[in-house]
Order: C-alpha cells, then structure tokens, then sequence
C-alpha cells in the first residue's frame, strides 16, 4: 500500500485516535499531520504502516506531553464526529471468530460439514450433499439442526447481533 492510499484510507482514524489522546482536535491534526511528514519520509522501510505510525502518534503525544503542560478541555461528542465515524474495535472480530470455532466444535461432525460448506465455502445444497454423499433434505435437514444448536448456545450475539 502507498503512502496516500494509507493517508486516503485511514486518516480519519488517525485524527479521532490522535484527538481522543489529546482531547484537542487542533493539536491532534498537528501531530498527525507532524507524524504522516516524517512517516512519508521513510515509508519505504516501514514494515506495518498502521501500528507504526499509531506507536508514533503516541510517542509525539507523550513528547508534547512532556514540553508543554496545556489545560486540558474534554471534548465534546460532536467534536469526535466531526472528524469520522467512531471505528469498531478490530479485536472483536477476532473474539466473535474465536467464540464461533469453539461453538462450530460442539456439533456433531456432519452437521459442522455442512454448516461449514454452506456459510464459509458458499457451497449450495447440491454441492453439499455430493461432498457428505447424502441427499439434498438431509443436507437441509443437518443444517436446520446445527443452526438451531448454535442458537441455544451461550453466546447468541454471534448468531443474531442482538444483545445477551
């Protein structure tokens, strides 16, 4: 990725993480506009852009910190929304894919194929039951009966995005 495909696509995830630090939108957008100079300077060499360029978002915010002493004004809701939607935390994908695998591993294991086949490989019910050499309903049959175990589970925000 280059540098201003970087810039076009995460910029306004850098402004709301630098803004939040510093509870200063203004001072924000100059430290993100100080780091991105000096990351532009040395993109070549930089291995993971994005963490990268956050650990020297923080590091010039802890620098600042320590030159200058300035009031502190919370920011506001709409000071935050001005400059981007909020971003959903990346690790809670990483949670729900978790959660899901160990759920996958309590079915049975023609009914985990099946689910398997039909969600993760797109598969359709003829496709399906050539692989488990089956016949079509017993493929429906499997699925129907996975999905409503995975739905008596004990995380079913997984399955249906409503709350516990």
């Amino acid at each position: 990725m280059g540098f201003e495909e970087f810039v076009a696509e995460r910029l306004e995830g850098l402004l709301r993480y630098a803004t939040v630090l510093t509870n200063d939108p203004h001072l924000a957008q100059d430290i993100v506009q100080d780091v991105l100079l000096r990351a532009q300077q040395r993109w070549d060499g930089i291995d993971a852009p994005p963490a990268y360029v956050r650990r020297m978002i923080t590091n010039e915010y802890l620098s600042w910190r320590r030159r200058a002493v300035r009031r502190m004004v919370p920011s506001s809701h709409d000071v935050l929304d001005a400059l981007g939607p909020p971003q959903a935390d990346p690790s809670a994908a990483y949670d729900e894919r978790d959660a899901m695998l160990g759920l996958l591993a309590t079915l049975p294991r023609k009914q985990r194929a099946a689910i398997v086949l039909r969600y993760y490989e797109n598969y359709s019910d003829s496709e399906i039951a050539a692989v488990l050499r089956c016949g079509t309903s017993t493929v429906r049959s499997q699925i129907s009966r996975a999905l409503a175990a995975l739905r008596q589970a004990p995380h079913p925000t997984i399955l249906t995005g409503a709350p516990e």
